[in-house]
């Protein structure tokens, strides 16, 4: 089969037949996406050792692009919780600028994939593995954002757990009680938010009838539309503000964000410094890979519209983060949590990860020097919740585990720790290992030889599975029966119900055939399924066994 290029956006699509109608709704989910993303895409770049606006000017040059490009309708790309731990180690060991080579990198790795129909490929990753690792990563977030979250005075937090938990312990000192109160503040308002406003099923009446009237209010019901995390982020910022209270804040630190667009620059770049760089380009591309298109899979089941394609995904996804770069941004990829909110906002294309993205750009250019006041522990707050909700904790329950095989159990919890005491690149590497090792062991349980007849001089085996190199041990009981038999015995395989054979198993049979002939005997293949048929002919194993006098085929 010839390669054939294939380029095609969904937008492009998405316009066919696009009306007034479809554009105010996507506008209106745009814009509410654009509000949610400022505070994200700032916790983010500042939880993975970057300025605030690396985070946003990567939100809205990637979310630009890959609504742009993508192969899904509704998805919105962007900087990534799932992002923060593997930027701030790539960041403490290579460096920013070596970041920004490694992204680029990464998003050409993540072009040709797509370019080349290997989207699917993602899918063979273990669900597994995927949830191990997704925890993992949210441990790690909730742990680096303590510092803020408590306000100590800590210079610089070191990359892995153990290090940092030590840093936390000698700084405990320098806790800062305001900055406590803002963050916790911050998480229990995100939690209570859309309990209180949004379901009154489950807080209405039945909990107190104040909260069963409040929601009947109009204006609560309107109020109830504005995002949690824009709630948190200017009411606390207010409160810090009015009553001037003594914690850290973004202006603080970073002496706030640019009122302006971004310098295009070209970092350094050697093929020398490439190759001191594969480890995190491959795991960037990974990660970037998996999460953008669970994120579209998830926007499929959640937002009714049509499938989206995940070569065209892993293309756009690759031209994001092969641009962003250039401006100083981080990596990026789909975004589950804002992808949900553009659906549930009425986005009906990628128009409204557009509108996203451009709502972003002018409020950087008309409200920038407001970010100077955000509260540093508010950002980690937010992010804290956001943790909260990208773990699969429930998977974790003691009653949900007794549920799964050993396998998974092993594949899970394995890759959890490995990613939380180590980094996200060992777990999946590791867990990747592991889920072929058990899927060999696996495959071997299913494959057996059954004795049918010993009526001399006739030996009759049946043969049932894949007869491939992890099982290729199955045949040495037949082996040692035909040595310990009668000379000149007939050894009759049924291979009927082999459905696969590799060159291993071929190397079996041919060594069956052998110590068959040796005692003077015949092996003869019967019922052959078209694989092994096909692969015993083009082997010349079919000549053999016609030279003693049976040739395999269907009988």
């Amino acid at each position: 089969m010839s390669f054939q290029f294939q380029f095609r956006p969904r937008l492009l699509d998405a316009l066919r037949g696009y009306d007034r109608a479809r554009f105010f709704k996507d506008l209106g989910a745009g814009a509410t996406v654009g509000i949610v993303a400022l505070p994200l895409a700032m916790a983010f770049a500042i939880a993975s050792g970057l300025k605030p606006e690396a985070g946003i000017w990567t939100a809205i040059i990637a979310g630009f692009l890959i609504a742009l490009l993508g192969g899904s309708a509704v998805q919105i790309g962007g900087p990534a919780g799932a992002f923060i731990v593997i930027v701030y180690g790539i960041v403490e060991r290579y460096g920013v600028a070596n970041l920004l080579i490694a992204t680029a990198c990464a998003g050409v790795l993540l072009f040709l994939l797509g370019l080349f129909r290997l989207g699917t490929l993602v899918r063979f990753v273990p669900v597994s593995i995927v949830v191990g690792f997704t925890n993992g990563i949210a441990v790690l977030i909730l742990l680096s954002q303590l510092r803020d979250l408590a306000g100590l005075s800590v210079g610089k937090m070191p990359a892995d757990m153990f290090s940092q938990m030590a840093t936390l312990w000698r700084n405990l000192d320098s806790f800062n009680p305001w900055a406590f109160a803002l963050g916790s503040a911050c998480i229990a308002g995100l939690f209570v938010w859309p309990l209180l406003l949004r379901d009154r099923s489950r807080f209405g009446y039945a909990v107190h009838p104040f909260f069963g009237r409040m929601t009947e209010l109009k204006a609560v019901q309107v109020a109830s539309r504005v995002p949690g995390p824009i709630v948190a982020l200017a009411s606390l910022t207010a409160l810090a503000w009015g009553f001037e209270l003594p914690v850290e804040t973004v202006g603080s630190r970073f002496g706030g964000i640019p009122q302006g667009l971004p310098a295009f620059a070209l970092p350094a770049f050697s093929w020398e410094t490439v190759k001191q760089l594969v480890t995190p380009t491959l795991t960037i591309a990974l990660l970037g890979a998996i999460e953008s298109l669970l994120c579209a899979r998830v926007a499929d089941q959640v937002g009714g519209l049509s499938r989206h394609d995940p070569n065209q995904e892993l293309m756009a996804q690759g031209a994001a983060n092969l641009v962003t770069p250039f401006f100083g941004g981080m990596p990026a990829t789909g975004t589950i949590a804002r992808t949900v909110t553009n659906i549930r906002a009425g986005a009906t294309s990628p128009v409204a990860g557009i509108v996203h993205a451009l709502v972003l750009l002018a409020i950087v250019l008309l409200a920038a020097p407001l970010a100077r006041m955000v509260p540093l522990s508010v950002l980690a707050g937010i992010l804290v919740f956001v943790a909260w909700n990208m773990g699969e904790w429930r998977e974790f329950a003691p009653y949900m585990l007794r549920r799964f095989s050993n396998h998974y159990r092993l594949l899970m919890l394995g890759t959890f720790f490995l990613t939380v005491v180590f980094d996200l690149t060992v777990a999946v590497q590791a867990g990747v290992v592991l889920a072929c090792v058990l899927f060999i062991r696996r495959m071997n349980t299913l494959f057996r030889v059954e004795l049918v007849s010993l009526e001399p001089p006739v030996l009759t085996y049946r043969l049932y599975g894949a007869f491939f190199f992890g099982a290729a041990n199955k045949l040495d009981a037949a082996i040692h029966a035909v040595e310990r038999a009668p000379r000149g015995m007939t050894v009759v395989l049924d291979a009927m119900h082999m459905i696969q054979l590799d060159t291993t198993g071929l190397d079996a049979l041919r060594q069956l055939n052998r110590t068959v002939a040796a005692r003077g005997g015949v092996l003869r293949l019967e019922s052959l399924q078209p694989q092994p048929q096909d692969l015993i002919e083009r082997s010349g194993f079919a000549a053999e066994l016609a030279g003693v006098g049976a040739a395999p085929g269907h009988r």
